[in-house]
């Protein structure tokens, strides 16, 4: 790349040579007057022919495609400058050849070498697929697609847009003529006229961008809205074990911070983008139209600006990273010695930290230094570079002005366009670059969005009747968070009997809480199935599932709202009767009725205006209400009076239906018509309370520790 680079500057300066030469620009002029703008294609093709030879020569005959382009471009910029020239603007007289002026010349060679270096850095790239840009351009051109359905106010907001843009670019011309009309001796109606032409443009702005910016934010309130619903639709989707992995937190940053920072990019920077590119169009060609020399300078300056700007950046971002680094240091240092401070005391070590420290400071100083010193030369180049241009550009309006090319507010009006053009310039980078970093987080969400949940699809069966027969069949199972050879449960083959009380008892983490949250399809086994009435549990509708099988846990969780609310949550059409009919069978009707506000009392942030036993209470009432065939008790009761658990149990038996009893206290189980005794994840024993007393086996050995809480 040192090497283009090198040959690259000795053909600029053999072009310079070539074309500034006496005899060249004899041979030029004679072309010229000879054969026209013919004779002008000629002398181009000619010095191409020359300095690719002389490329060759310089590269060995394997001269690179930089150079190459390089080299038409400086041969051709003349030809094609003159061929637009007269297509734009005929002639009235002969065609009598480029301009014999030097400077033109040298500023023609200067100008086409700063656009080959600006299309080679800045926008062609180093001609290889960049994954990362290509992957980039397809998020961001499916962002696109989920403003389909506001596609209508996009068209009036860009609408809108360009009409605010074109009068917005139309104010700094009519204040120009307003100030030629000033100077002059003009009528009063022309006068009046022109401002009122500045003034219909500079409310047209005003009430059109006001306008554009209204719809816009009403399009991106409507696809925040969007998204945030697609979004969360679709985590509602996933599998328990995505919960397990990502916290509430982030995953609530994802569907609020980052989705409304994705469209407000989007949404926003297409506009800004799209105002700026449309503006920078239009005073570049009003520019043009005022004066094309003025505007060929403003030209030059902006990219050399730019190069030296992306320079100094590059060097300001290596003097900031050793900072942070030395700042890192002397705050280590600070915090060490002082943390240590008896050690320091103990062997008198106080002037070799100090002397660390200055020299940790000393380190500071200078990198502060340097970047001092580079942000100083920064600043004396960019401005020396402007300076010249604009010493360059009074020269030029000072002779376009003695010709009559230019008015003094022609002039104005160009200096008015100069400043915003370059501040579109600005916008259009700083939009592209916040696009591009955006890109992230706009991955991230659609990663979200196109996850396929990790468990198997929900069937139709939705039977009117269920009679609530439960089967484990050589169950295997281990949680995804842990490795596979740990299961919690080993083929597990049990059998829960409709109408009658199941209990499943076991030590601490011996797998009755895998078997619950199994019977819930929170998790699906690896092996071996569950099947309800013959079924396998996901051949069950979802909602039908969990209406006819009810699980009361040992700590509810209830939510911010009324208790009818909690006690109704998921239901439709629930009628008031049906709520207190299940509040009464759990024993529960006089205490709600003795709340403030009955049912409708707002239990506050989780529930915690309620005792636990209360709560325990309302999830009972929950399950109840939907008149489930099966009802899963995992420690349900534990905070309940003895009165209430019992009439619990005795409302649930009476009615036939299949009961699951996880629990801790010897008289609930002892009522069991069945217990399942598991440990380590295995069936160890089968029978009744007295039947697996009489065997003499592990329940009859455990059972002081595992009925600790007798009542």
């Amino acid at each position: 790349m040192r090497e283009a680079a090198a040959c690259g500057l000795f053909i600029l300066l053999f072009d310079i040579v070539l074309c500034l030469a006496p005899w060249a620009v004899l041979v030029l002029l004679e072309c010229s007057s000879f054969g026209g703008l013919a004779g002008v294609w000629a002398f181009g093709a000619v010095k191409w022919a020359v300095l690719h030879v002389f490329t060759s020569i310089l590269t060995d005959g394997k001269p690179q495609a930089v150079l190459r382009r390089l080299v038409a471009l400086l041969c051709l910029h003349s030809p094609v400058f003159e061929s637009g020239r007269i297509l734009m603007a005929p002639p009235e007289e002969p065609y009598m050849g480029p301009s014999p002026n030097f400077s033109l010349l040298l500023l023609g060679s200067l100008s086409s070498s700063l656009a080959c270096v600006v299309w080679e850095k800045g926008l062609r790239g180093d001609g290889k697929t960049d994954s990362n840009k290509l992957d980039a351009r397809r998020l961001l051109m499916r962002m696109l697609k989920y403003f389909k359905p506001d596609t209508l106010y996009l068209i009036a907001a860009f609408s809108f847009l360009i009409l605010g843009v074109v009068c917005d670019t139309f104010i700094p011309l009519y204040q120009g003529k307003v100030i030629d009309m000033l100077r002059g001796q003009v009528h009063q109606t022309s006068l009046c006229y022109a401002i009122g032409q500045l003034a219909l443009v500079s409310l047209g702005s005003a009430l059109f961008s006001g306008l554009r910016g209204g719809i816009f934010m009403c399009t991106l309130a409507r696809l925040n809205k969007r998204l945030k619903h697609l979004l969360f639709q679709t985590l509602l989707q996933q599998e328990v074990h995505f919960f397990d992995e990502n916290n509430p937190g982030r995953l609530s940053s994802r569907l609020h911070s980052d989705v409304d920072r994705m469209g407000r990019t989007v949404a926003l920077n297409a506009n800004a983008l799209v105002r700026s590119t449309v503006k920078t169009c239009l005073m570049l060609a009003v520019m043009l139209s005022l004066s094309w020399e003025l505007t060929v300078l403003t030209c030059i300056e902006m990219p050399l600006l730019a190069i030296i700007q992306n320079k100094y950046i590059t060097w300001y971002k290596e003097l900031k990273d050793q900072l942070q680094d030395c700042l890192a240091q002397n705050k280590h240092l600070a915090l060490q010695t002082i943390g240590g401070i008896h050690t320091v005391r103990s062997f008198k070590a106080e002037k070799d930290e100090l002397r660390r420290y200055n020299e940790a400071l000393d380190k500071m100083r200078t990198v502060n230094r340097r970047s001092g010193i580079y942000s100083s030369v920064f600043l004396l180049i960019r401005r020396l570079v402007s300076v010249g241009i604009k010493i360059l550009m009074l020269l030029q309006a000072r002779s376009l002005i003695s010709s009559g090319d230019l008015s003094i507010g022609s002039l104005v009006s160009f200096f008015l366009y100069q400043k915003p053009m370059s501040n579109n310039l600005k916008e259009i980078l700083y939009c592209y670059g916040e696009t591009v970093s955006t890109v992230g987080v706009i991955e991230k969400v659609f990663s979200y969005l196109d996850r396929t949940p990790q468990c198997k699809k929900e069937g139709e069966l939705a039977p009117e009747k269920l009679e609530g027969r439960i089967v484990f069949q050589n169950v295997n199972f281990t949680y995804p968070s842990t490795p596979q050879d740990k299961l919690a449960l080993k083929s597990v083959s049990m059998e829960i009997q409709q109408g009658k009380m199941t209990a499943l008892v076991g030590p601490s983490g011996g797998g009755k809480t895998s078997c619950v949250s199994l019977l819930k399809r929170l998790y699906e086994p690896q092996e071996g199935q569950i099947l309800l009435d013959g079924e396998p549990l996901h051949h069950y509708n979802h909602k039908y599932f969990h209406q006819k099988m009810a699980v009361v846990s040992q700590n509810p969780v209830l939510f911010s709202g009324s208790l009818r609310y909690n006690i109704e949550y998921g239901l439709k059409d629930c009628t008031l009767e049906k709520v207190k009919e299940a509040a009464k069978k759990a024993n529960a009707d006089d205490f709600i009725s003795e709340l403030e506000n009955g049912y409708d009392t707002d239990i506050g942030e989780c529930g915690d205006k309620l005792s636990g036993g209360q709560k325990q209470c309302i999830a009972v009432i929950r399950a109840l209400v939907r008149d489930p065939q099966v009802i899963i008790l995992d420690e349900a009761t534990s905070k309940l009076d003895v009165e209430a658990q019992h009439t619990v149990l005795q409302e649930v038996l009476a009615r036939g239906q299949t009961v699951l009893v996880v629990a801790h206290q010897l008289k609930t189980v002892e009522k069991a018509d069945h217990i399942i005794f598991i440990e380590k994840g295995e069936v160890v024993e089968e029978g009744t309370h007295q039947e697996l007393m009489a065997k003499k086996g592990r329940y009859h050995r455990l059972k002081e520790e595992l009925f600790s809480q007798v009542s």
